[in-house]
Parts: C-alpha cells; structure tokens; sequence
C-alpha cells in the first residue's frame, strides 16, 4: 500500500498478536498495492486477471468503494486515474480489519495509524480520551472511540485528482474527517479534498461526518458544533 502503520496500546499484546496483525498487513499489501506488478489489483488494472480469479477482498473493497462513490457524488472513484485505484479507501480498510483483530485479541484500548488513516478506542469508563492532532490546523480532536482520516497535498501534492476533469485536486491544502467508520471515512476524505472548495459546505451538510478543511492560503474551517478539545496547542 505504500504506506507505514503504527500502533499504540494501553497494554502489550503478547508477541503472537502483534506477528499475526503484520501477517495480515503483508498480505493485504500483496493484494492491494499498486507498486507490485505482482498485486490482484495491478493485474486485474491491467487486464491479467479477471475479477473472479482475485481475492474475494478485491469484490469486497470495491463494493465500497461503489458506496462510496454515490456518498460523494462521484468525487471519490476507484477509477479516478482511468484504472482501478482503490487507494483511497483500502488504507482505512486495512486499518478496520487490523483493528478486530485487536479487539479480538482482547485489547480495548489501542490507537491504529495507517498513512494518515487513524481509528482509536478506549473505554470511557476507566481510560482517558485519546487525542489526535491535526497536521497543519493546530487543532486537537479528543474521542473514546472514532475514526479520522487526512487526505491532503502537503507530502505528494496532486496525488488526488478530480475524477470529473482528471486533474490535480490543489485548491485545498487537507481535509480531515471525522466520522465512526475508518472505511467510509478515509474514502470522505479523499473525495473531499478532490471536490475542493465545496468541500466545507459539503461536510458540514453530510449526517454523521465532521471535517476540518485547511484552504491552500492556511485558512481552517472546522464543522463540529463543539469547539471543545478543538483548541490548539
């Protein structure tokens, strides 16, 4: 996937967790990265396999990644670049299904950052809230159990492009969103980011997301209705 994960637990899992969270990690890459020839999602992108002969996780992520093409009318697609790329909800897929495994392992109080794509959960009765910086707003988002995803052009600008005119979607230097689920999330993100400057007015009229927008002058918009844990450092 291009991309390094990074975890944070309240307690240490035993060694077998964390060989069998890489595990699948490795595999997901395997299938999903679009730098290995070798990948289900290059050969099936260059007509050497067919859908059927792929991972059933191939079937599955881009049944979302229709999802969420009608979430955000059009501005997240698995197609944006004229080939299959479903870069950017995969992450935030990966992120989801090494979190169960977390949580099945027992751990109730664990951060998973994949490039970006963070999902966290902490039991509000005994554990303090996590608190997730955002690049570049100076701005703090605090939650027991939620998912953020940042989609910007701070790193590799132009990398999202609008699906609609195939070019670089610059108007906006990030887009953060909030939201419970890391999946729908991340793919809000990067169709957000590609919608550029209707992206606030879009967020802020979209049930149960939140997103904070930094224009590419360093202007920030923040749509929660809170400000709290929202001021910066």
């Amino acid at each position: 996937m291009g991309t390094v994960f990074s975890f944070a637990l309240a307690h240490a899992p035993s060694g077998g967790v964390m060989r069998a969270v890489e595990r699948e990690l490795d595999r997901i890459d395997r299938v999903f990265s679009t730098y290995r020839r070798d990948s289900d999602i290059s050969a099936l992108a260059d007509g050497r396999k067919r859908l059927g002969d792929c991972s059933p996780d191939v079937r599955e992520v881009l049944a979302l990644c229709a999802d969420a093409t009608l979430l955000t009318g059009g501005f997240f697609s698995a197609l944006h670049s004229g080939r299959i790329d479903p870069t950017g909800l995969v992450k935030g897929w990966a992120v989801a299904r090494v979190t169960a495994q977390l949580t099945d392992a027992g751990s109730t109080c664990h951060a998973v950052n994949g490039g970006g794509d963070v999902f966290v959960t902490a039991d509000p009765a005994c554990d303090v809230p996590w608190r997730i910086a955002v690049s570049g707003a100076s701005t703090v988002i605090c939650g027991h159990r939620l998912a953020v995803a940042t989609s910007g052009n701070t790193e590799r600008p132009g990398s999202v492009v609008d699906p609609f005119t195939r070019r670089p979607a610059l108007a906006l230097r990030s887009v953060t969103v909030i939201g419970a689920d890391i999946v729908m999330v991340d793919a809000v993100a990067t169709g957000a980011l590609a919608m550029g400057e209707g992206a606030f007015s879009w967020l802020r009229a979209l049930a149960g997301y939140d997103g904070v927008v930094v224009t590419r002058d360093g202007a920030v918009y923040d749509s929660r209705s809170s400000a709290a844990c929202s001021e910066v450092r």
